[in-house]
């Protein structure tokens, strides 16, 4: 049963010419904003001293971590553009699915903090500079990258434990669990289901940590001052928003069997691409404190 398959074929967003070139024009100026942004709010939070609560600690790694992750699929996808055949290695596409899941459930789980982080911030003020200790924050991003890192190691042995002997066409513009599934010359469904499960439990159950937050938080908010309610609100608001941005695709990717690649691979660009472009955006946008630090920084 051993894998015959050296390479498989990216068919890409579009086997249009015209398109293709106008999505490279389009995706490599997205590209740029998201290495740029990000690299600039990981500047700003590092070195400025105003920014040095929990908060802003997460959202370094956050931003960190949306660099990584666009640049496991951007780059080859942008080059492709370009490219009539594009094709990628067995192990460079094995290199690239192991990446997409190592950072995105990094991502995942980074944003489940933020989330109990304004937890404790608004529901539990007087208590927040004992429970969020650096030590503790520093814990929590740990465990971020050792859950991404578990998470994703799963999904790679699965794959890599299946035939491959042809068709080598992927019909994506990067290497991901549920096209592989379909190429594998075995039968897949209880490796699918499996699949699904893994993902579907750890974005479920994260989801599900996050709407409880934001429910006790709005709650709370009751009993707070007008000017409190929209200090919180502001914050939140951001983090939600984020939030949608990235669980929403996710969730319809991975929570189901794939029955439509060409679907899914059009809502891929959302979580791979256009939700790393925008964190930056959100959280600068909304936020005085960073655009201050920012403003001191140039």
């Amino acid at each position: 049963n051993a894998s015959s398959v050296k390479e498989f074929i990216l068919l890409g967003l579009s086997d249009n010419q015209g398109v293709q070139k106008i999505c490279f024009v389009i995706f490599l100026f997205f590209y740029t904003i998201i290495v740029a942004g990000n690299l600039l709010t990981v500047i700003t939070v590092i070195s400025s001293q105003c920014l040095n609560s929990p908060m802003y600690f997460f959202l370094c790694y956050l931003s960190f971590v949306d660099i990584c992750y666009s640049s496991v699929t951007a780059p080859k996808m942008i080059a492709d553009f370009l490219e009539e055949n594009k094709t990628i290695s067995f192990v460079g596409c094995i290199a690239q699915l192991f990446g997409v899941h190592f950072f995105a459930c990094t991502e995942i789980f980074i944003l489940t903090v933020m989330a109990y982080d304004r937890y404790i911030a608004i529901c539990r003020p007087l208590h927040y500079t004992t429970l969020m200790t650096r030590r503790v924050c520093g814990r929590m991003v740990i465990g971020s990258w050792v859950g991404g890192f578990v998470h994703s190691l799963a999904q790679t042995l699965l794959t890599t434990q299946l035939p491959f002997c042809g068709p080598n066409k992927i019909n994506h513009y990067f290497c991901d669990v549920h096209p592989l599934l379909q190429l594998a010359c075995t039968d897949t469904y209880a490796v699918g289901i499996i699949v699904v499960a893994n993902s579907g439990m750890i974005t479920l159950t994260c989801f599900f940590i996050l709407v409880m937050s934001y429910v006790v938080i709005l709650v709370s908010l009751k009993s707070q001052t007008s000017e409190g309610r929209h200090k919180a609100l502001s914050t939140c608001g951001s983090h939600i928003t984020v939030v949608v941005l990235f669980f929403g695709p996710c969730t319809f990717i991975y929570i189901r069997p794939s029955s439509n690649l060409s679907e899914d691979k059009n809502v891929a660009v959302f979580y791979t691409v256009i939700t790393p472009m925008l964190n930056p955006l959100i959280y600068t946008l909304r936020n005085e404190e960073v655009k201050s630090a920012m403003r001191k920084l140039w």
